[in-house]
This record gives structure tokens, sequence and C-alpha cells, in this order.
């Protein structure tokens, strides 16, 4: 360990064991079974109970437990989230803030205070060893895409809007498990970006005299843009936010892309988000009307909810 611990809050934080047991008690089962569910986590071999356990990735050893693996997976996947917004309703009162303090220490997470709208909160983010650790327990899925994961703040100017991305899918993803659906993993806009890019650059590959200039002709960017379920606006592919994959109980997938509405939405950016046919989130997570990822061109679009959104 890298910092010494107050004997008393480890005993606070030792799983209470029940009368004639030597552990794994129904509430620690409880507890495994619910973090198994959690889709930032399942592909992880990494604890899950409440109890600490041994963990050695390839710059870090320790020990950790399930409440503190499912903050460095969220924190990782939505690459920056509040503090408060890492509490469970089944933690206990101020858990997750010493988990948060304990993950800093070890140096696996960083956090950073803020204001969100008027509301002061601390950020919570991956050190590239918090990624590291989470990357090097990841379980073979057999080809499946996996969870991404990220370190540290990609664009400080842009704080504000992804600092609710976390809270809209929170939202988001607790309507798709009442339809029934179950979520696989999310899937960040620059993820998206950044596959569509290595298409645009594909036949530039290996060529000398290639200009840099996307090699790619306008039909076979539409036909990217079906194959990925994405909507094509003005000649310009649209990119949520963030994309929810997930399966039905046939089996079945289905996607839910996400966007987070700010009053900086204006004019044809605006209106090109509105006929993406995204589901909008409001800045502080409140849902706005709009049809969602799921039905693209199934339901009628007005443009005039652009300014709606920023009524």
């Amino acid at each position: 360990m890298h910092r010494d611990m107050d004997p008393r809050e480890i005993e606070r934080d030792r799983p209470e064991m029940p009368r004639g047991g030597r552990g794994g008690s129904d509430p620690e089962r409880a507890v495994e079974r619910t973090e198994s569910r959690d889709p930032l986590t399942r592909e992880l071999s990494l604890p899950r109970g409440r109890a600490r356990e041994h963990v050695r990735s390839r710059d870090w050893e320790g020990e950790l437990r399930g409440s503190e693996v499912r903050i460095l997976a969220t924190a990782g996947a939505f690459r920056v989230v509040p503090m408060d917004e890492l509490r469970r309703p089944q933690d206990r009162p101020h858990v997750h803030r010493k988990d948060v303090e304990r993950l800093r220490a070890e140096g696996l997470v960083r956090t950073t205070p803020y204001f969100v709208g008027r509301r002061q909160t601390t950020l919570v983010s991956l050190t590239e060893r918090g990624r590291s650790v989470l990357d090097g327990a990841r379980r073979d899925r057999g080809g499946e895409s996996r969870q991404s994961f990220y370190a540290g703040l990609s664009k400080p100017r842009e704080l504000a809007h992804d600092t609710r991305l976390h809270a809209a899918y929170r939202d988001a993803s607790r309507k798709l498990e009442g339809r029934g659906l179950r979520v696989e993993r999310v899937v960040l806009e620059e993820e998206l970006k950044r596959e569509y890019q290595r298409f645009l650059q594909e036949p530039n590959r290996g060529r000398r005299e290639s200009s840099g200039r996307p090699g790619r002709t306008a039909e076979e960017i539409a036909r990217w843009a079906h194959n990925h379920e994405l909507p094509v606006i003005d000649d310009h592919v649209q990119f949520p936010d963030l994309r929810i994959e997930c399966e039905r109980d046939d089996g079945g997938r289905e996607i839910e892309d996400v966007e987070v509405v700010t009053p900086h939405y204006r004019g044809a950016h605006a209106a090109a988000k509105v006929s993406a046919g995204f589901t909008r989130y409001g800045a502080v997570g409140a849902r706005f009307g709009g049809s969602s990822g799921r039905g693209r061109g199934g339901r009628g679009r007005d443009v005039r909810l652009a300014e709606e959104m920023l009524s």
C-alpha cells in the first residue's frame, strides 16, 4: 500500500460476517451479483465484492474492492464524472467519497474541483495508471467489441458539456432496462469519430503522393454511415455524444444514441442534431422531446425543435 490507513477506517470498511459463518454472506453475494450486471465492469477480472482483494497490474499493485472497481470503470468509460454521481442507492453515506480518496492516494484517479452550473462538485477522471489497471484486467470476449476506457481530461473547454454525459447515460439506461434491454457497452463520440477517420484515410495509407485529404466518395461515406446506423445531414455524418449498445432477450441488438443539449447549441448545428433523431437530454439531465436512435426515419422531425431546446 502507498499510504498508511487508519485501522478504524479499515474496520468500518470490513463487511459484517454472519454468526457462525466464514464469509460469503448473502449480502456479500448480492453485492457481487449487482456488480456482475454492471456493463462497465462485466468484462473485467477484478474484485466485485465488499472485501478488498489483491490486484497486480503492469505498473501498480495493491488491493481493490468492487465499489472501487466500479468507480474506476465509470470514470474511465465517460472520461470524467462528477463525484456525487458515483454514489449508488445501496452505498452507505459518503462511502463513495472514501473510495475516491483512496483511489486518488493510490494514483489511480485524479480529482478536480469544478462548478456544474451553480453547484460546486469534484470531477473524477482516470490516471494512466488507473486505465492500465482496467486494460490489463480484461477478459477475452471472443472478438466482441470491448468497452473503451480513457484517462485524463480531453478538452478542458468542453468540460461543461462532458460532465453531463454520465447523467444522461444513467437516465437513458434506466429507461432501456425498463423495456427489458440489457446494456452491453457505452461508446463515446470520439470513438465513433476515430473509427470514421480511419475509414476516410484508409485509401491514403502507404501512398507517398497522397495529399492527406479523405479518399472516399460521397457514396462510400453514405454506405459507411448506413452500416454504422448514423444519419447523414447535408452531406455530413452526424455523431451522438454517446451511443448505448443493448441486447434484447432474443439476442438481437439495439442502440440508443444520446445527445446532451446545452445552451451553446445554435443555428445549423442545433438543427442538424434535431434532424439526426438522437435522444436529447437537457444540460442537467432532463429529457427533451424527440425521436430516439432506435427509430430514425420512422418519425417526423421538426427543425423548429432546435429553438425549443434553447428555451
